[in-house]
């Protein structure tokens, strides 16, 4: 529970700085702002890969169906401020191009 839970909180932080820098396309980043973004995009990247592997083996070593534990796992770590899982990928999409 501890990893999706710092995978949701590097995803809001992703989420804060997109919205903080606006899309790329319409005002170009820094160089600054782009290596945030990069930084905390792969964290949560990172984060959620770890997350979703403990899921898998969690499942595998109590024979129980791992979307079962995912669920599980979502509904126990969900707080008022992370995002609805129905609305956000489960995990991180690549960063756009050229950022």
């Amino acid at each position: 529970m501890e990893k999706q839970r710092a995978a949701d909180e590097a995803h809001a932080r992703v989420e804060e700085l997109r919205d903080a820098y606006g899309a790329p396309t319409a005002a170009p980043w820094s160089e600054t702002q782009t290596d945030t973004y990069e930084t905390a995009w792969r964290a949560w990247r990172d984060l959620a890969r770890d997350a979703q592997a403990a899921v898998t083996e969690h499942a595998k070593d109590e024979n129980k169906p791992r979307n079962d534990i995912e669920a599980e796992v979502k509904a126990k770590t969900k707080t008022p401020t992370s995002p609805d899982p129905k609305k956000t990928p489960s995990t991180p999409e690549a960063p756009p191009e050229g950022e």
